[in-house]
């Protein structure tokens, strides 16, 4: 199988929970668009080949004008999103080259990933078939009823914060995007669409860096962590 990689960045919310008129691929980080970063990550790992971007159609130019600025030699599509993030991914999926092998499905919004970490999560794919990061729960997590009272507890050992890049041999996503049937709207991840026809997904263990903006406070996290990162 090919080794060729497409990075499919799905950057397409709406950004309702950060509260802003400004879609948060754009918000700043230090002065930069947060898509900045997400976009040099991948551009400087080695094992990625190409970049499609999948965005709101408002926000393309812009995509664009970054990717200039930014020195992503890499992009190859810019592509409008779909009504979910599943169809974004499908939207994405559809503008990969023909020699692409595996895709490697990110957030956008997850602007503190390092070339390192994707690589990582790829070499696990290449053996694989499927990888993801993820990350140990450090919380105890309770599983609670309609009418918030807690029913139990699961045990924390088994619990994994997942994270992206989640990398899959293309035919083998593919495949399970077309099985997965109705109902693309409630999948919140695409290892789901893996496991749903019996698949196994490795994780591999990334970053608590790795997080995603979604809130303003996020915001403030990550700028304090690239400021601790430039000061090394």
């Amino acid at each position: 199988m090919s080794s060729f990689v497409s990075a499919v960045i799905v950057a397409a919310g709406g950004s309702t929970r950060m509260g802003s008129g400004e879609s948060k691929q754009f918000l700043p980080l230090l002065g930069r668009p947060a898509i900045s970063y997400t976009l040099r990550a991948f551009q400087s790992c080695a094992l990625i080949d190409e970049i499609i971007v999948v965005c709101r159609a408002q926000d393309a130019d812009r995509i664009r004008d970054v990717a200039s600025e930014y020195a992503i030699e890499k992009l190859a599509s810019v592509v409008e999103g779909g009504s979910c993030r599943a169809e974004s991914v499908k939207n994405g999926l559809d503008k990969v080259s023909e020699n692409a092998g595996y895709v490697a499905i990110h957030d956008g919004a997850r602007p503190l990933v390092t070339p390192e970490e994707i690589e990582a999560v790829c070499t696990a794919a290449f053996e694989t078939g499927a990888a993801t990061l993820g990350t140990p729960v450090t919380d105890t997590i309770k599983i609670a009823g309609a009418d918030n009272m807690i029913e139990s507890t699961p045990d924390r050992s088994t619990l994994k914060a997942v994270q992206t890049p989640q990398v899959f041999e293309k035919e083998l996503y593919t495949f399970a995007l077309s099985d997965f049937g109705s109902g693309l709207e409630n999948v919140t991840d695409d290892c789901a669409l893996i496991e749903n026809m019996g698949g196994e997904v490795l994780i591999v263990e990334g970053s608590r860096e790795n997080i995603k903006l979604t809130t303003p406070i996020d915001i403030v996290i990550a700028e304090s962590i690239l400021k601790n990162r430039s000061a090394k």
